[in-house]
């Protein structure tokens, strides 16, 4: 097999003026998290201790180190992977001999890299065997500057689940969210274990609700800065800002078609807030929702056929889906209170925050598209907001309350409601995170 190289660069750069970098299905298909420390069904995962390019070198034995550590939580975040905490003793440096002594220990599959530290950049050397075969399944060569060290070890380990479980890793993507510690709200990227923030916008205002393009080229927010709430599109790779959506009143883009090539937006335009949908390319707007109510908080369905939206028609607000191609709404939930909808990858569930009753602080539920189906996901843990999924639908990000009123975080748990755990260490308050892909 022939090596695959790889030149990872930093993800976001300065955007000149505007934008700066600032390192700052039914029941089945709900994933069921497992206790810490349970492998029970888990691929056993042998990761051998990264070693120094340069034999000697402890600038590059400290950047293996730090290969090895990232992807290793990686690999486990995953949890399709138990990986041994203890290396296993080598009497020798042949490769036959060390996947013997691995293989010993009931291990399937072996990672080992080598890495580099040249400075203004290093390099990654790394692959997986099959002990069973001894043939290398992964062989990947990386190399880039400081600030995508990060990037390059995620990618490996989504490499890893792919070859070996046939299933897309979700630990390259990204989280955007808008967060308070400048003392406004920016919108901000993350990775999805809560590293590498960066700065996207300085906008000095109420910059919130960042939705993702499918492909992870752009996204879309709205921002207070000249005195309206307008939408605007950030273009990740080329760099650039621009207004997409500006008429007086309500401009809040809910999120972008499956295809990438259409925008559902809640707009006031001078009255109750509405769906529109808008054609990316021609800006042409097309009404979707006709009700005497208020009608946000929009999202796509995987297939594009369908829209989930909030609603006040019915009186308190309630989750509702709307076939496309006929404009029949269906109503899903009948609670006090319910908002942000979030369709399922598969489908089947959206996500939602709401409460039952009006004394209740908000937390998460999910329903199913028939409306038969209820579950509360959070509760006793502060008040609970804005769910998004994980793109492989394992997973929920939300904001949370959780440690104290003043404190506002995101925080990421199994999608059945189970092994919740903060994300970001950002100081001030973290709102509307949205898991790119």
């Amino acid at each position: 097999m022939s090596f695959i190289s790889v030149t990872v660069k930093p993800a976001v750069l300065a955007f000149l003026t505007v934008l700066t970098l600032a390192p700052a299905a039914g029941a089945a298909d709900i994933y069921i998290g497992v206790a810490g420390g349970a492998d029970e069904g888990r691929i056993k995962l042998g990761l051998r201790p990264f070693e120094a390019e340069r034999a000697g070198v402890a600038d590059d034995a400290a950047e293996a180190a730090k290969f090895q550590e990232i992807i290793r939580a990686d690999l486990l975040y995953s949890r399709y992977f138990s990986v041994p905490d203890a290396a296993v003793p080598e009497d020798s440096k042949k490769l036959k001999k060390i996947h013997a002594a691995w293989e010993k220990t009931g291990v399937r599959y072996l990672v080992t890299g080598t890495a580099a530290n040249l400075g203004n950049l290093w390099t990654l050397t790394a692959r997986v065997y099959d002990l069973a075969s001894g043939e290398a399944v992964v062989e990947k060569y990386y190399k880039g500057e400081p600030a995508s060290l990060r990037r390059a070890a995620h990618l490996f380990a989504d490499e890893v689940v792919w070859r070996i479980t046939g299933k897309k890793g979700i630990a390259h993507t990204r989280v955007a969210f808008a967060n308070d510690s400048s003392g406004s709200k920016e919108i901000y990227l993350a990775d999805y274990d809560g590293q590498s923030f960066l700065r996207l916008t300085s906008d000095k205002s109420i910059s919130l609700f960042p939705r993702w393009s499918p492909d992870g080229m752009k996204l879309y927010y709205t921002t207070w800065r000249y005195r309206n709430p307008d939408a605007f599109e950030i273009d990740l790779q080329a760099r650039t800002v621009k207004p997409v959506s500006f008429a007086q009143g309500l401009n809040i883009p809910d999120g972008v078609s499956p295809e990438g090539d259409k925008l559902v937006l809640t707009l006031s335009r001078n009255n109750n807030p509405s769906i529109y949908e808008m054609d990316l390319a021609s800006k042409e707007l097309k009404r979707l929702t006709r009700s005497y109510g208020v009608d946000s908080s929009a999202a796509y369905s995987p297939d594009g056929k369908f829209i989930t939206f909030v609603s006040d028609r019915s009186g308190n607000p309630q989750v509702y889906i709307m076939e496309l191609a006929t404009g029949k709404p269906q109503r899903l939930t009948r609670l006090n209170w319910c908002d942000t909808p979030r369709w399922s990858p598969s489908g089947d569930w959206i996500a939602f925050a709401g409460r039952a009753e009006r004394k209740d602080p908000m937390d998460i539920f999910l329903v199913d598209i028939a409306g038969g189906q209820l579950r509360q996901l959070t509760r006793d843990a502060g008040s609970n907001e804005d769910p998004t999924w994980s793109p492989d639908g394992r997973f929920i990000a939300f904001t949370s309350t959780r440690d104290g009123k003043d404190e506002r975080r995101i925080y990421v748990m199994d999608a059945d409601g189970s092994a919740p755990h903060a994300i970001s260490n950002l100081t001030g308050k973290s709102y509307t995170p949205a898991w790119g892909p």
